[in-house]
């Protein structure tokens, strides 16, 4: 039996020290070492180095472990633990000198994520969560906003990176902006899962996301008393994935729906 804690303890240690590493280590040259989908899907020097030193790390704590990140960094275990790292989620926020970028690590026992932290090292924010523990931000318990009316809904959402995918992802926030209160846009799916987390949104909905974007992050919300899922009791996935308390949940997600949020074109 794995321990959540010390798994939750590890995480911690190496994700505040990748990000000391982009903090102190960015180069004041900052540029993008290659791009992936798109000419807008950046990976800068820093996020490979980031996640070379996440990686060392959890090899040398835990050597029997399996490990996915983002910049294609993948190995089978033999323990059934597997650490999902984002070592840069908000790569662009990142590019920019913006301080909407997170090193995300979730730590999956058998497929299911049972400890997850995410260090914001610009915002001075440190959340973490383990199954069946709650929800923190700097050590202090965190939980979602009380549901509330579509209309007065506070969303955050997020974007693709190619442009045939932003242009119809761009018409469904178009229609949905007049039915709530405001659209968020961070720039990191970490981050506003998070956000829904300790309440400064009502809810969040992005398609695209990846297993390393949402692993750490829908738990933290998942365990601060939110729903994390796909359409139509789908489990989250790059389809779609919406969280939120579930009454804002379920009218979230029934809205999008109606927009045509869950057709395969969207």
């Amino acid at each position: 039996m794995e321990d959540p804690l010390e798994l939750l303890d590890l995480a911690r240690t190496i994700a505040e020290e990748a990000g000391r590493l982009l903090v102190d280590g960015r180069p004041g040259s900052l540029g993008v070492e290659h791009t992936k989908s798109s000419p807008t899907d950046v990976v800068t020097e820093m996020d490979l180095a980031a996640e070379r030193l996440i990686r060392e790390r959890i090899a040398t704590a835990r050597p029997n472990d399996g490990f996915l990140g983002e910049e294609g960094g993948e190995e089978s275990g033999s323990s059934g633990v597997v650490w999902v790292v984002d070592p840069i989620d908000g790569t662009v926020n990142y590019l920019y000198d913006l301080a909407g970028w997170a090193v995300s690590i979730g730590v999956e026992v058998d497929g299911t994520a049972v400890a997850g932290v995410v260090v914001a090292p610009r915002l001075s924010e440190i959340f973490t969560a383990t199954l069946g523990g709650g929800a923190y931000c700097n050590g202090k318990p965190i939980g979602v906003r009380p549901d509330t009316a579509l209309a007065g809904a506070l969303v955050a959402t997020g974007f693709g990176y190619r442009a045939d995918r932003r242009q119809r992802q761009g018409a469904i926030v178009s229609a949905l902006l007049p039915r709530v209160r405001d659209i968020r846009r961070v720039g990191s799916a970490a981050l506003d899962l998070c956000s829904v987390a300790c309440g400064r949104v009502d809810g969040y909905f992005e398609r695209g996301t990846q297993r390393w974007d949402r692993s750490a992050g829908g738990l933290i919300a998942a365990e601060a008393g939110g729903v994390v899922a796909g359409f139509h009791g789908g489990e989250p996935s790059e389809a779609m994935t919406i969280a939120a308390p579930a009454g804002t949940f379920t009218l979230l997600h029934d809205a999008l729906v109606e927009l045509g949020a869950d057709q395969p074109d969207y």
